[in-house]
């Protein structure tokens, strides 16, 4: 079974937020800042690799980015109270989500069918007694909420009061627009089988449940164990969550490299660009009939804020790692996919990324723990 941490925030996609830039002098390492206004044909975007522009190290090749940001007091961060402080609610919660994974179905056949039960039925619908297409189940089974308005009319209000066992005759009335003439408006009566009711069984929460079924995900042996270690987690993601934040809104950024503006924009496109090819389709026209704009500089343009926040992030993650002398060795990679993935085999995903792409991510996340090991809870 994988281990992992389920509440420690990894670092693909950060929300769009607004971002103050003060200052905004020329780029040190470009001849020019990024302009927002530029345009790129489709095919500048096609050739896209998610390790381009990235060196050996995971560094933005060529990028300095001490150069480009004010560094501030990242070696004893004051985080405030309200950010690291976890209530016994958020803990709760967040072990009945553990425990939700470890509940098991009962088929019940001893009750009746009550409002608000699942209940796998079977059924065959005919109208004047001519059976339909796709009025059927096939024996196949179908779960449904008893009560719920998921099928026709009144179709799961019908079931409530039977047994499993018995076999109702459920009339109903398809509506006027149903969406098939043969059906429309039309009284129908599908006979119907209640083949069981399924209940959901929580386990009970004991030092025994515990030791059996989570110590090889999470090494927690015992109730109290449990609860320290989701605190600890749930503490760890909020300072991470809000170390991230302020890199994109408080750390002032002098200017974006052109590069990694342009880089944003080309894995942002390369999502569309692959499902145009699935589609068969070229991708101004993809995106004409599938996302409602005019074509790739429309696009970019929705997503330009998104790509600042990805860029800024990036700036000043490795800013840090550049001042700190931060870097990811491959005994770091190993760790970090025996870590998230409960592997130590990412080859696939070297092959799919690239090395260089990888050491990036990872030495994002090697930050935020430098500086999540060093902050001052206020």
């Amino acid at each position: 079974m994988k281990k992992h941490k389920i509440f420690l925030c990894v670092l693909l996609i950060i929300s769009i937020v607004l971002i103050s830039f003060t200052g905004c002098g020329n780029d040190p390492d470009e001849s020019s800042d990024w302009d927002s206004g530029r345009t790129y044909r489709t095919h500048e975007y096609a050739d896209f690799l998610f390790s381009d522009d990235i060196d050996e190290n995971g560094f933005w090749e060529g990028i300095r980015a001490l150069n480009y940001i004010d560094l501030f007091n990242y070696q004893a961060m004051p985080t405030p109270n309200h950010i690291h402080q976890i209530s016994d609610e958020q803990i709760q919660n967040q072990i009945n989500d553990i425990l939700a994974g470890f509940t098991s179905s009962e088929y019940i056949m001893d009750r009746a069918v009550v409002d608000g039960d699942t209940v796998n039925i079977d059924f065959v619908g005919s109208v004047n007694g001519v059976e339909f297409a796709g009025g059927s189940t096939e024996g196949m089974g179908a779960y449904v909420i008893a009560g719920s308005t998921d099928y026709i009319d009144d179709f799961l209000m019908q079931i409530i009061g039977y047994m499993p066992g018995d076999t109702v005759n459920v009339e109903v009335t398809f509506p006027d627009n149903y969406g098939s003439e043969e059906l429309n408006g039309k009284d129908a009566l599908f006979i119907t089988v209640i083949n069981y009711i399924v209940e959901d069984v929580v386990h009970d929460l004991t030092d025994d449940f515990v030791a059996e079924n989570l110590f090889f995900i999470y090494g927690w042996t015992t109730i109290d164990e449990m609860n320290e270690g989701v605190r600890a987690d749930l503490q760890k993601n909020a300072i991470q969550q809000y170390i991230q934040q302020y890199f994109i809104t408080e750390v002032t950024v002098k200017s974006i490299p052109e590069k990694i503006m342009k880089y944003q924009e080309k894995s942002f496109l390369n999502y569309y660009i692959e499902y145009a090819d699935i589609y068969e389709m070229e991708l101004d026209d993809f995106l004409k009939e599938f996302m409602g704009v005019s074509g790739v500089d429309e696009l970019l343009e929705s997503n330009h804020a998104n790509s600042l926040t990805e860029a800024t992030f990036s700036l000043v993650a490795q800013a840090i790692a550049e001042d700190a002398g931060i870097s990811v060795s491959s005994a770091d990679l190993t760790n970090y996919f025996l870590e998230y993935e409960g592997t130590d085999d990412y080859s696939h995903h070297a092959d799919y990324f690239g090395l260089p792409y990888l050491k990036q991510h990872v030495l994002r996340q090697m930050v935020l723990d430098y500086i999540t090991e060093r902050v001052i809870l206020e």
